[in-house]
C-alpha cells in the first residue's frame, strides 16, 4: 500500500515545484516566457515565402523559403546566386513586403534586379564599408520589425575594420568568422520575433591537404552553417542554346539543410540571362513528371491540345497564355501538395463573337 501511494506523493511534489519555478520564472522574465506545447496556441504553420522556383519549393517542403529564419545560399561563381535572391525579393513585393539588400560585394546589377520584377522604388539598399557596418545594418533593419526580408551580398565580402585599415599581408586569423558568430547570436533571437527572413549569399573555399570528402567550404566560419535553418547549395551543370548562341544556364539546387522538412531534396531549373528563372519552363518539365502535361516525341500536349514542338516553343505558347499556364501549374502544385495561385478572372467573349482560341506554337520553320 505504501509502495503504491509514494509515486503520487512524489508527482504530487514535483507538480508543485515545478509551478513554483514557472511562476518565479514568469515573474522574473515577464509573462510568455515559458509556457507548455499544449497550451494555447503555441504551434503555427510556418509561413514561407516562394523561391520563384516551383521545383524548389517543392523540394523545400514547406512550399518556399520560412519566415522568421536565417537561410544561407552557396555555390560557385555565376551559378545563380544572386538571381536566386532577387526572385525570393520579387515574390515577398508581391505580398507587399518590405526588402532590404545589403550589397557588401558593391556589384548590384539594378536594371537586371529590375527585369527578374523587383520593385527598385521600394527596394531599401545599402553599400556598407566594412562587416561591422553591414551588419549593424542588418540588426538595426531586424530590431525594427518593419523589414519583412533582408539580403546579405556576400558573407565572403563582410571585411572586417581591423582588415581594411591594416595592411596588404597583415596576417589576422579568425577576424571574419568572430564577426559572423557575434553577429548570429545577437540576431537570431530577434529575426524569429519579428519574424523577418534573413538570407546570406556564400562563396566557395577550397581546404588544403583533404584527401577524402569534399575539399569544398564556405567562407565566415561554422557559425552560419548552425544558425541557418535552410542551406542551398546551387550549381551551373549546363547551358541552355539557341542555335550556337548561349541564353542561359541549366541549374541544381541541393536542399543541403533543412529543419522545417526533410532535407536533401534537390530542384533543376533553367535561369535564362535577362529573366530569370524559366517558370514556363519549370511548368513543363514537372508537368510531364505529374502526368498534368503529355510528351510525344517532341511535342507537348495539355488536354488532348498540342501547345508547341520543342520545349522552347511550348515556353513561348505559356508565356503568350498566361491564364492556361496557371491552370497547369496549379494542376502540377495539386499533385505536388503545394497551395495554388489565384486564378484570373476569364475573359469574357463581346456579344455574337466567340472567345479566342490558343494556338500551338509551332516551330519557326514551320510557321
Amino acid at each position: 500500500m505504501d509502495a503504491a501511494v509514494k509515486p503520487a506523493t512524489l508527482n504530487t511534489e514535483k507538480a508543485k515545484a515545478l509551478q513554483a519555478a514557472l511562476a518565479q520564472i514568469e515573474k522574473q522574465f515577464g509573462k510568455g516566457t515559458i509556457m507548455r506545447l499544449g497550451e494555447g496556441e503555441v504551434i503555427d504553420d510556418i509561413d514561407v515565402v516562394s523561391t520563384g522556383s516551383l521545383g524548389l519549393d517543392a523540394a523545400l517542403g514547406v512550399g518556399g523559403l520560412p519566415r522568421g529564419r536565417v537561410v544561407e545560399i552557396y555555390g560557385p561563381e555565376s551559378s545563380g546566386k544572386t538571381t536566386l535572391t532577387l526572385q525570393v525579393i520579387s515574390e515577398m513585393q508581391k505580398l507587399g513586403g518590405t526588402c532590404a539588400f545589403i550589397d557588401a560585394e558593391h556589384a548590384l546589377d539594378v536594371q537586371y534586379a529590375q527585369k527578374l520584377g523587383v520593385n527598385l522604388q521600394d527596394l531599401l539598399i545599402s553599400q556598407p564599408d566594412t562587416g561591422e557596418q553591414a551588419l549593424e545594418i542588418v540588426d538595426a533593419l531586424v530590431r525594427s520589425a518593419s523589414v519583412d526580408l533582408v539580403v546579405v551580398d556576400s558573407v565572403a565580402a563582410l571585411t572586417p575594420k581591423a582588415e581594411i585599415e591594416g595592411e596588404m599581408g597583415d596576417s589576422l586569423p579568425g577576424l571574419q568568422a568572430r564577426l559572423m558568430s557575434q553577429a548570429l547570436r545577437k540576431l537570431t533571437g530577434t529575426i524569429k520575433k519579428n519574424n523577418t527572413m534573413v538570407i546570406f549569399i556564400n562563396q566557395i573555399r577550397m581546404k588544403i591537404g583533404v584527401m577524402f570528402g569534399s575539399p569544398e567550404t564556405t567562407t565566415g566560419g561554422n557559425a552560419l552553417k548552425f544558425y541557418a535553418s535552410v542551406r542551398l547549395d546551387i550549381r551551373r551543370i549546363g547551358s541552355i542554346k539557341k542555335g550556337e548562341e548561349v541564353i542561359g544556364n541549366e541549374t541544381k539546387v541541393k536542399v543541403v539543410k533543412n529543419k522545417v522538412s526533410p532535407p536533401f531534396k534537390t530542384a533543376e531549373f533553367d535561369i535564362l540571362y535577362g529573366q530569370g528563372i524559366s517558370r514556363e519552363g519549370e511548368v513543363i518539365d514537372m508537368g510531364v513528371e505529374a502526368k498534368v502535361l503529355e510528351k510525344s516525341g517532341s511535342w507537348y500536349a495539355y488536354n488532348g491540345e498540342k501547345i508547341g514542338q520543342g520545349k522552347d516553343n511550348a515556353r513561348e505558347f505559356l508565356k503568350e497564355n498566361p491564364d492556361l499556364a496557371v491552370e497547369i501549374e496549379n494542376k502540377v502544385r495539386e499533385a505536388l501538395g503545394i497551395p495554388l495561385l489565384p486564378v484570373a478572372e476569364p475573359v469574357v467573349a463581346e456579344a455574337g463573337k466567340p472567345a479566342k482560341k490558343a494556338k500551338a506554337a509551332a516551330p519557326k520553320d514551320e510557321e
